[in-house]
């Protein structure tokens, strides 16, 4: 105490001390501040954009999911008015009865078929975040004002006695049933068409899903298509096995197509077991019993069944098919329903995660000032605090002047420091455009100013070899002797005024390249068969049409051959593609010179 005061008494300045030592510590805790303040900031962007992308992905399975279930209901409603040709097949093959079991069958078919209209021309509105593809009410009306139609007919026609009833009247009536069907078929495209510009994902489920609606709507048409002889108890006509037969092939062609339909989500046991029932009971039974009603109506009118036999008999294999495309949709809603919950659950974790950086962020930041900055500070105020006990040896503190000597000679270090980055810098660059200078002379020929070889091959071999492209290959004609005639001289101002016809000639997209001695190469990317053909062609004229002007009033008209090649890019496909084109140059050559010539077809890629 009695060394604080005598310090205090040798120093009359030195109050000032204790505020010089709050200044420093005012500015760590500022800074300090700042810091906290940014790094919050930052991490909460950081975290928004995360949750921001699990949202989006949420949102987007959500999405999906409302889509592919909406998109369900109108396939359903195409197999409900599917479904309605079987009663009414059997009310046409019966004599007429408001009673009978086929007309009270119809009834509660027909009431299934408004019902799904219905529920296509007044959907319920979306869930909140949601945005729906309704059909236009105009499509929905076209459907219902065609089956009221059908219904008409196919009324006034069971009202009648069954020999009153004409054959070709009942297969109108039956015709005009699958025009409901195809009615609907705009709308399912309209559908199909707004979910894959939507999302990608959906595209293929709903082809599928599609596909297999109308494996079942075909499989009914295809007896359907027999009904009418059958009621009518006469032979087959032409039209109706040609309309039975075009639609077997069609069933086959869809069943083909149909067979990796359950393989598109990983393994499904289910929809396997529905594929295999299918096949079994539709195509083992169903396709027989057709076959064998049209073989008896080759033969005369006597058919084993009557419509309503056939109905009844042949319905029963129609739903393995129903099931097949019930159990698909289902594994595609299982699917999405999956996705959503994955999603839900990373936007969960996201949420969670941020929370938790967040938190540990704030207890990093408030550790650090409590336990570093703080002690630090301390102990600094209490080395001031020693420093005022003790005395300088001429009895004076640091002046202000040499603190700030102290302060300037920092900065200057600094100021070296970044001068000496200012210098790196500056050779940075210096050697950037060395070595750029360097590759511009490696890239280029440096008589035609066009790039060289290697540089071509490089731009060939890094393309893409899933795509294609065009090689031109440009010899010109007897060179050799245009140098022995005339000289070098004039052999290099040929290749230099080549070079520039062809450089004004050639899309921005196209490479050309001296490819050595009279050679150049010109490299298309995109490449179609015709279109390197014909801008050969053009070449080929103007080189042809306009001569080269030599020392005084000399002129030499040069001609050149040029191959052409179509075929896959990447170092893989380069060797063939220029041997391709190599060929074809010579076979220019071989013709007649001055003139063009393609290569045959190479990788898959026609020739003109």
């Amino acid at each position: 105490m009695a060394l604080r005061q005598r310090a205090r008494q040798l120093d009359p300045g030195n109050g000032s001390a204790p505020s010089a030592g709050n200044g420093p510590r005012r500015s760590l805790q500022r800074k300090l501040a700042v810091a906290t303040t940014v790094g919050g900031l930052c991490t909460v962007v950081l975290a928004a954009l995360v949750i921001a992308a699990s949202y989006g992905d949420f949102a987007a399975a959500r999405q999906n999911l409302y889509d592919i279930s909406a998109y369900r209901d109108v396939l359903d409603a195409a197999n409900t008015l599917s479904a309605e040709r079987g009663p009414a097949n059997s009310v046409l093959g019966e004599p007429p009865s408001p009673h009978s079991a086929a007309r009270a069958r119809l009834q509660v078919f027909r009431a299934r078929s408004d019902a799904a209209l219905a529920r296509l021309s007044a959907p319920p509105p979306a869930p909140f975040g949601l945005h729906s593809h309704h059909l236009p009410p105009l499509m929905v009306e076209r459907v219902r004002e065609r089956l009221a139609r059908a219904r008409t007919e196919i009324d006034e026609l069971a009202g009648r006695a069954p020999q009153q009833r004409d054959m070709d009247e009942i297969r109108h009536a039956i015709e005009s049933m699958f025009e409901v069907v195809d009615a609907l078929q705009p709308a399912i495209a309209w559908q199909v068409r707004e979910l894959s510009v939507c999302d990608d994902g959906l595209a293929a489920p709903a082809l599928t899903g599609k596909m297999l609606g109308d494996l079942r709507e075909y499989a009914g048409r295809m007896a359907s298509q027999i009904m009418a002889p059958v009621a009518a108890r006469q032979p087959m006509p032409v039209q109706s096995l040609v309309d039975a037969t075009r639609s077997r092939g069609r069933l086959l062609e869809l069943w083909q197509l149909a067979g990796p339909a359950y393989n598109m989500f990983g393994a499904a046991p289910a929809l396997e077991q529905a594929y295999a029932d299918a096949g079994h009971q539709f195509f083992g039974r169903g396709v027989a019993m057709v076959d064998s009603l049209v073989a008896q109506g080759r033969n005369s009118g006597n058919y084993s069944m009557t419509p309503t036999e056939l109905t009844n008999r042949y319905v029963p294999t129609l739903e393995p098919l129903e099931r097949l495309r019930s159990v698909f949709l289902d594994e595609v809603v299982a699917h999405f329903t999956s996705t959503r919950e994955r999603a839900l659950r990373r936007l969960a974790a996201a949420c969670g995660t941020s929370a938790l950086i967040l938190a540990v962020l704030g207890y990093m930041l408030v550790f650090a000032r409590r336990a570093v900055f703080l002690p630090l500070l301390r102990a600094r105020a209490e080395v001031i605090a020693l420093a005022e006990d003790r005395v300088q040896p001429h009895g004076t503190p640091p002046s202000e002047t040499t603190m700030q000597a102290r302060r300037m000679g920092q900065a200057a270090e600094m100021r070296r420091l970044f001068d000496a980055i200012d210098i790196l810098r500056r050779k940075l660059r210096e050697r950037a455009a060395l070595t750029a200078q360097l590759e511009q002379q490696a890239r280029t020929d440096s008589l035609t100013g066009l790039l060289n070889r290697r540089a071509l091959e490089l731009v060939a071999t890094r393309y893409g070899a899933h795509e294609t492209a065009s090689l031109v290959l440009v010899d010109v004609d007897r060179f050799k002797q245009i140098n022995d005639r005339h000289g070098h001289a004039a052999g290099d101002q040929v290749l230099r005024n080549i070079a520039a016809q062809m450089r004004a000639l050639v899309p921005a997209e196209g490479v050309l390249a001296r490819f050595g001695g009279e050679e150049f190469a010109l490299w298309l990317p995109h490449g179609r068969p015709g279109e390197a053909a014909a801008l050969a062609e053009t070449l080929r004229a103007a080189i042809a049409s306009r001569p080269v002007y030599l020392s005084g009033t000399t002129q030499l008209g040069v001609t050149a051959s040029f191959g052409v090649a179509v075929g896959h890019g990447g170092a893989s496909h380069w060797q063939r593609l220029f041997g391709a084109a190599d060929a074809a140059m010579y076979r220019a050559k071989a013709e007649g010179r001055n003139c063009v010539r393609e290569a045959q077809d190479l990788d898959g890629m026609p020739a003109r």
